[in-house]
């Protein structure tokens, strides 16, 4: 990916910086695209070519942030700069970007066009790293009392590209680290019980106490890594192995090592960071079971009946369950009697809500009412819609992962870490049609 120019224009199509990086793209060409598309507004694509060159360009309040290449670049790669480079120009300005801000630093903002991009290519978009050597600006450092020597840390943070993470700050007595592992079932199930979408959507959350720069490696029972590991002869996993389908992960994991042996490995930030995300389309395990029974007598009375299982270990007991059942909109009177919990009409939502305080697994539990309509001059249909339902289910996932283990390694300091993991599975898009 390589950036001729960026340029900075405001709403009337007036450009208050621009910085060149190479010389393939004429200053001619900027201003056709200047006047063709910001001025005359048709800004509908953003992604734009005029003669030989590409303009992609964002939007930030009165400010459009435009990027200009004539090479075959990465749009998305493009795109993740010049958002990522906005956050830059809002750590120094105190949290806004626009075009007041850019009249009163504009030796701040060549300074940083000049640090985050080198002869077209991305390098640093971390604001913590670039005020290490960048002594204006939020900083309120005069550069006439600057010191000439050099930071001694600059060339091992630029080079190493380890700018989440910085040695020899981070020392604690004890060393900890908090794994969850959040995931949101969506279940779509039609009138004649078959499962038209049952998916899972989770991710990795990690809050690290760690002393130096440790490296961890991390383990869970993919399916792959598990095959592998029978292959070589390795002593096979506890459990079954999940196939997940898709994952994205933080930065700070090593890519090229995942790619080659699915082996996850890192140096955390400190703190609060999230590791990975992934979704699973196979072999969901749906930690309830819902069942309605609705029949409609003429024009004035439905019939409900409503049984909901849970289908998780009978040593768990899910929070926040609720299930929202629809009625039509012209309902008079709703009777109600159910086996646990609390169930009330809400004409706000045209639904019978009916909440738990706990449900344990393998519970089962029945809602029955009738509810009396009123006349209509003109009939409507009722469109019937799904019932709807939240819960939340400790030590429990969905999609049957597992962390199978945390290796935590500090060359320097020979540490013991305590590890502690937990589970929570929640409600996405929860339906069941009617």
């Amino acid at each position: 990916m390589t950036i001729s120019a960026i340029l900075f224009v405001n709403q009337k199509g007036d450009v208050l910086i621009n910085r060149f990086y190479k010389d393939n793209v004429s200053r001619s060409t900027c201003d056709a695209f200047r006047m063709k598309v910001l001025a005359a507004k048709e800004t509908g694509t953003p992604v734009t070519m005029l003669g030989q060159a590409s303009f992609m360009y964002i939007r930030h309040g009165d400010i459009f942030l435009v990027a200009v290449t004539k090479q075959n670049s990465n749009v998305s790669l493009v795109f993740q700069f010049l958002y990522d480079l906005v956050e830059v120009f809002k750590a120094y300005f105190g949290g806004k970007f626009n075009e007041e801000s850019i009249q009163n630093n504009f030796v701040l903002i060549y300074e940083l066009l000049d640090e985050t991009m080198d002869h077209g290519y991305p390098q640093i978009v971390a604001p913590n790293v670039l005020a290490e050597f960048i002594k204006v600006g939020k900083l309120k450092v005069d550069p006439r009392k600057l010191n000439s020597t050099d930071n001694p840390t600059i060339t091992s943070e630029i080079t190493g590209a380890i700018d989440w993470r910085q040695p020899n700050k981070h020392r604690y007595k004890k060393n900890e680290v908090f794994i969850d592992v959040l995931e949101s079932v969506n279940y779509l199930r039609s009138t004649q019980g078959t499962a038209l979408r049952a998916d899972v959507a989770g991710k990795i959350v990690m809050k690290t106490f760690l002393t130096g720069m440790p490296e961890c490696k991390f383990g869970l029972n993919d399916k792959m890594v598990m095959e592998q590991e029978g292959h070589q002869g390795v002593r096979r996993r506890q459990g079954k192995g999940i196939a997940i389908d898709d994952i994205t992960f933080h930065r700070c994991v090593r890519l090229g090592k995942f790619d080659t042996d699915r082996t996850i490995s890192f140096i955390p930030p400190d703190g609060d960071f999230e590791l990975m995300r992934y979704r699973i389309t196979d072999n969901v395990d749906l930690p309830f079971q819902v069942i309605p029974v609705i029949n409609q007598h003429g024009r004035s009375r439905i019939e409900y009946e409503v049984k909901v299982k849970g289908t998780f270990s009978d040593k768990i007991e899910a929070s926040g369950v609720v299930l929202r059942i629809p009625v039509p909109p012209n309902t008079s009177n709703v009777k109600v009697k159910v086996g646990k919990g609390r169930a009330k009409y809400d004409p706000s939502i045209n639904a019978i809500v009916w909440k738990f305080r706990s449900f344990p697994g393998q519970a089962s539990y029945a809602l029955r009412g009738e509810v009396h309509m009123m006349a209509l001059i003109q009939d409507k249909q009722w469109s019937r819609p799904p019932i709807s339902m939240d819960f939340q289910v400790p030590t429990y996932t969905a999609s049957g992962l597992h962390v199978s283990f945390l290796k935590v390694v500090e060359k320097k300091e020979l540490y013991t870490t305590v590890k502690w993991v937990r589970y929570i599975t929640r409600a996405g898009q929860y339906e069941i049609r009617i």
